[in-house]
């Protein structure tokens, strides 16, 4: 039997969840589907490739598809996501790699894969709570800079407090944008010619930014999301 993650408890709070948008019906194989798609995201193999033991690669990889085009795997990330902590907020991106598998389809949509220094990519923006944890994202293509979708992450939260960023998402703009939703920021300025009083920002909270770092690293343990396969 292969690895599995979902304890009893946590797939019934899962399962819940789903059942409550009254798109999912109650059918007992929906457990090893749910497993089977987390042990495809983790392992990175081929679809075709999934072990017999959580069904059909086929129906386990149409099921998939259906949970994400309905917004089921949105909602379940948005509910718990709610039991965040927002007093602080951390701002970040990284690319991930994507695949040849990924780029070869023709289609108007960029699908968020673009040319970068490394060829092909994604970058995900992301914002964690206090405790590292992640509240919303982004996607974009890869050359994208970090503050084309710092705006938006800002906007995605049930309240704002503290933010805080790299030198990365240093825009007088943003800051105000922050300021306008009721926070207030704590964003490193970059070096050239601008004020570096060592006491214009709390540089105590600011190590703390490892957070989103510690996140970032977390979610690539999972194949499929450090490597862009489809």
């Amino acid at each position: 039997m292969p690895r599995t993650m979902l304890t009893d408890a946590r797939w019934k709070l899962l399962f819940n969840t789903m059942k409550s948008t009254g798109r999912v019906y109650d059918k007992p194989e929906h457990r090893m589907t749910f497993e089977g798609i987390l042990y495809r995201m983790r392992t990175g193999l081929p679809w075709r490739d999934l072990p017999i033991e959580f069904g059909d690669w086929s129906a386990v990889y149409r099921r998939f598809n259906l949970w994400s085009k309905k917004g089921i795997l949105r909602i379940l990330f948005n509910r718990l996501s709610e039991f965040s902590d927002f007093d602080w907020v951390f701002l970040d991106g990284s690319i991930v790699r994507a695949h040849q598998h990924s780029t070869g389809a023709a289609t108007k949509s960029s699908e968020q894969i673009g040319k970068s220094r490394g060829g092909n990519s994604t970058k995900i923006h992301l914002a964690v709570d206090s405790g590292g944890l992640p509240i919303c994202f982004d996607l974009s293509e890869g050359q994208r800079h970090d503050i084309v979708h710092a705006n938006s992450l800002v906007a995605q939260l049930p309240e704002v407090n503290t933010v805080i960023a790299d030198k990365g998402y240093d825009s007088e703009s943003f800051r105000t944008f922050i300021e306008e939703q009721g926070g207030t920021s704590v964003i490193a300025k970059r070096n050239y010619g601008q004020d570096l009083n060592k006491d214009s920002m709390d540089w105590c909270l600011y190590k703390h930014r490892h957070l989103v770092e510690n996140a970032f690293a977390r979610i690539k343990h999972f194949r499929a999301i450090s490597t862009r396969y489809d």
